[in-house]
């Protein structure tokens, strides 16, 4: 199979419309993007998997060609959760296999606790369970890591740095991160430069940061809870935003854990070891739990 034979189409979903790509049939796998990214982030497992599941890849409200609603509020944590729940029930299921990468990784964590019956197993990639990283904020170790995160809550300067020379800074951001520079071509830059360049694409992105800056406390408390849901985090090990330490101890937050660390890998997992990922998928898939 081949990007080529990709279905697109929208789902209205908590009143806007959001855009997908599908391929293939049968239990529905959704993916979620991270940030600076859209659905072409997920390309190597789309047709890797779509021979035996229905495969949706969504770009996440305010990326590429979803709706890009206005405001702070319109990208707060309960708006994301609704989107999902939308796309899964617009599409006819009731629950499905969650994979989900950097924010996308966000959504899925929370979209789990929320909705633990709508996710049969949760597949996260570079983003720790939201009660390790709330609590690795609080060392300097990773808020060195972590500064952007402040930047972004300035007004306007971020989308204007991200806007120069072409969204330059976007092309830079996957290759300057990657360890294994060959798995960006020109035309995967391209492609994500282009995403980003869309009219209120940008602010929309940047305001995911800004509207879930802070941490409900209600929140810091569900979070303590066991996840009863069989999850997979898969790791880049050379992630130069997440530290690797912000993995340890998850199996404390999480019923039934499997987690795999790729060595030589940045942040961009998926894209730069897709073998090794699929097969993580795969074989996690494989099990009964």
């Amino acid at each position: 199979m081949s990007l080529d034979s990709l279905d697109h189409g929208f789902i209205k979903t908590n009143g806007i419309n959001l855009h997908y790509v599908s391929q293939g049939s049968g239990k529905l796998m959704l993916m979620l993007h991270g940030f600076p990214e859209f659905w072409y982030s997920w390309r190597h497992q789309i047709t890797e998997f779509a021979p035996d599941y229905h495969v949706v890849a969504v770009d996440l409200r305010g990326y590429n060609d979803s709706d890009k609603p206005q405001g702070l509020a319109a990208y707060q944590m309960s708006e994301l959760l609704a989107d999902v729940k939308g796309v899964i029930n617009g599409l006819g299921y009731e629950d499905c296999i969650l994979v989900a990468h950097d924010w996308g990784g966000a959504i899925a964590w929370n979209f789990a606790y929320e909705h633990p019956a709508m996710v049969e197993k949760l597949i996260v990639m570079n983003l720790p369970h939201p009660a390790k990283f709330a609590a690795g904020l609080k060392t300097w170790q990773q808020l060195q890591k972590s500064w952007y995160i402040f930047w972004f809550q300035l007004p306007f300067l971020p989308e204007l740095i991200f806007q120069a020379n072409n969204c330059q800074a976007i092309a830079s951001a996957f290759k300057g991160m990657a360890i294994d520079k060959s798995a960006f071509q020109p035309e995967d830059l391209a492609a994500f430069r282009d995403a980003a360049a869309k009219p209120g694409a940008l602010t929309a992105m940047i305001n995911y940061y800004r509207a879930n800056f802070q941490i409900p406390p209600d929140n810091l408390a569900k979070y303590c809870e066991i996840l009863d849901v069989p999850t997979l985090m898969i790791w880049g090990e050379e992630d130069t935003a997440l530290g690797k330490e912000l993995t340890y101890g998850t199996e404390a937050y999480v019923k039934n854990l499997q987690l795999k660390y790729i060595p030589n890998c940045s942040h961009w997992v998926q894209q730069e070891q897709p073998a090794l990922v699929n097969q993580y998928m795969r074989n996690f898939l494989l099990t009964d739990s």
